[in-house]
């Protein structure tokens, strides 16, 4: 289960951070309300723990923003505006959950835990899938029909995230941040290393998806036949 963090208090991400990663959740952290509103719009998490004061954008807006948006991810917002009126609004403006701060870990950790057994399935990741190719991300397989390979944990991150957001651009900043984290050092090619290497994965299993160079910018998962790229077609 990858769960999004976007909290302003850098000392608070952290100790949120390290108690869910301590529980086994893989966790991506940004500080600022329009950082928060781009990464939902990928839809790569499965629940987004979401402050309401924040930079740029309040945690409200970014919420009715994506729920304007048909973005369905489960979200806790977390914050200390906790009058009822104010827990109204936040949960009429979208919000699946809400707890106040100063909050208790464990209430926390009991909130994720509970949120994860309703029937919206936040949990239900262990399998990415687009038309007959399915990508299992705690076996880390890629299947298309009758054809299997393995994968290595990068990979199948990488190859999550492009499954996920199947013909749109995703930004390098982006695809770092989600394979590797966003303070890791991590070499500009790296990410065109395994890029290559998720090409060859797509042509081992046969399948009709590629990806492609989007120049200056990003990469973009299509099916192949597309033709709707801006920049180098690479395949």
């Amino acid at each position: 289960m990858r769960i999004l963090i976007v909290e302003d208090d850098g000392d608070l991400a952290e100790l949120m951070a390290l108690n869910l990663e301590a529980q086994g959740y893989t966790v991506d952290v940004c500080r600022e309300g329009d950082d928060g509103l781009r990464m939902m719009r990928e839809r790569a998490h499965d629940l987004v723990l979401l402050d309401r004061m924040l930079p740029r954008l309040d945690g409200l807006a970014v919420l009715q923003a994506a729920r304007r948006e048909k973005i369905n991810t489960p979200v806790l917002m977390v914050t200390a505006l906790g009058s009822l009126a104010q827990k109204v609004e936040g949960l009429d403006g979208g919000a699946d959950d809400y707890i106040e701060k100063p909050f208790a870990l464990d209430e926390l950790l009991a909130r994720v835990r509970a949120m994860s057994r309703r029937p919206r399935g936040i949990m239900q990741p262990d399998a990415v899938s687009h038309g007959d190719v399915r990508l299992e991300t705690i076996d880390k397989r890629l299947i298309f029909r009758e054809q299997q390979c393995s994968l290595s944990k990068r990979e199948t991150d990488l190859l999550e995230i492009l499954l996920k957001n199947v013909g749109k651009t995703i930004p390098r900043a982006t695809l770092f941040a989600y394979v590797w984290g966003a303070d890791a050092p991590v070499e500009n090619g790296n990410l065109d290393n395994y890029i290559h290497y998720v090409r060859d994965r797509l042509r081992e299993v046969g399948c009709g998806l590629a990806v492609h160079t989007v120049r200056g910018v990003g990469y973009r998962m299509e099916e192949q036949g597309n033709k709707g790229i801006k920049g180098n077609g690479n395949v």
